[in-house]
């Protein structure tokens, strides 16, 4: 078994068969945003909750490496923009594979964006970083999402279902995506994908049941897990969004678990 494969086996959680990613990378984009005092607090939870990944920059990878659980995967973050610059959704390389797995990076992700003026290269970063982050034996977790003057609508199923073919197309070990809320075009476009999709959550919401009920939606199109931050370390009880949304990921519901679906 290659090595990117088992590390790839490794982000999903054995009985349930999907994955809970805590993506705490949100400060070099956002700044001083809200929620940030929650994160050492979060990353002490991990021991107590069955989330499988948190990302990071590689700032706070370094900084935070020995506070992290040996069964939380360590997922390094090797793009970043700020929402300072022009255009907001552009997404550079600031970490190689190489670094990230000084770090202790057990698997590395790339965020970029389709359907504006900076497309052709962040398409050349990306292949470029899949091919060098599988020589050392890194999974590499995609997040696309369509943004740019081209857009009208960023939640379009089509355009959904281009990002999450877009990451299995061009050798992606798993893709995050925006839930386009159109279940029979999302599910197509997962049953179809040549990897696990997750769906991210996006910004804050204001009201966490219905959040949770746009995840469980999702789950029924037969995305393999989810990436939550802002809706976690935002939320005024970060510790009980967390055991919430893990629950609702890894328990089955009634049917499941007897078999009528």
């Amino acid at each position: 078994m290659r090595g990117v494969t088992r590390r790839t086996r490794r982000l999903f959680e054995t009985k349930s068969g999907r994955v809970v990613l805590l993506p705490l990378d949100h400060g070099a984009s956002e700044g001083m945003l809200s929620g940030l005092e929650a994160y050492p607090e979060l990353i002490r939870e991990l021991n107590e909750t069955p989330v499988q990944g948190v990302i990071l920059n590689k700032g706070l990878a370094r900084t935070l490496n020995a506070s992290i659980p040996l069964s939380t995967q360590l997922i390094v973050q090797l793009t970043a923009g700020t929402k300072h610059g022009v255009p907001t959704y552009n997404q550079s390389l600031v970490c190689t594979p190489e670094e990230a797995l000084r770090l202790g990076a057990d698997a590395v992700s790339f965020q970029m964006t389709i359907g504006n003026d900076l497309e052709e290269k962040m398409l050349q970063e990306f292949a470029a970083t899949v091919d060098n982050a599988h020589q050392l034996g890194l999974p590499l977790i995609a997040s696309i999402s369509a943004r740019g003057g081209q857009i009208v609508n960023e939640l379009d199923s089509s355009l959904v279902g281009h990002c999450i073919r877009l990451g299995g197309e061009l050798g992606a070990d798993a893709v995050c995506v925006p839930y386009s809320g159109s279940a029979s075009s999302f599910t197509r476009a997962v049953q179809l994908s040549p990897i696990p999709v997750l769906v991210m959550g996006g910004p804050m919401q204001p009201n966490w049941k219905n959040f949770l009920g746009t995840m469980k939606q999702a789950l029924k199109t037969g995305i393999s897990g989810v990436s939550v931050g802002r809706n976690i370390f935002q939320h005024k009880e970060p510790k009980q969004a967390l055991k919430e949304l893990c629950e609702l990921i890894h328990e089955p519901e009634p049917e499941e678990e007897n078999g009528h679906i």
